[in-house]
């Protein structure tokens, strides 16, 4: 992976905690990577489920749909309303 170099400011707070928190023979800068790109991936899966969200509440608009029915279903599997 190509690096490029940047400055950070840390508060000083943070910048203790970070270091106390790295391994051994693991370097400050391989701790402010992994961090960064957990974050983007959390940002990331953030933004794809708040898509989905939207897209279901237009669909959601848009067919009239039904609310879900796992709860009568779990109803007729417990045998409330069955007609066997």
């Amino acid at each position: 992976m190509e690096r490029e170099a940047i400055t950070i400011r840390f508060p000083t707070v943070l910048l203790v905690k970070a270091r106390s928190l790295k391994e051994g023979s693991e370097s400050f800068n391989d701790l402010v990577v992994e961090a960064v790109e957990q974050e983007v991936r959390r940002r990331r899966g953030w933004a794809a489920h708040q898509r989905i969200v939207a897209r279901s509440e237009a669909i959601k608009v848009k067919t009239c749909t039904q609310s879900t029915s796992t709860d009568l279903i779990h109803d007729l599997r417990e045998g409330e309303g069955r007609r066997d």
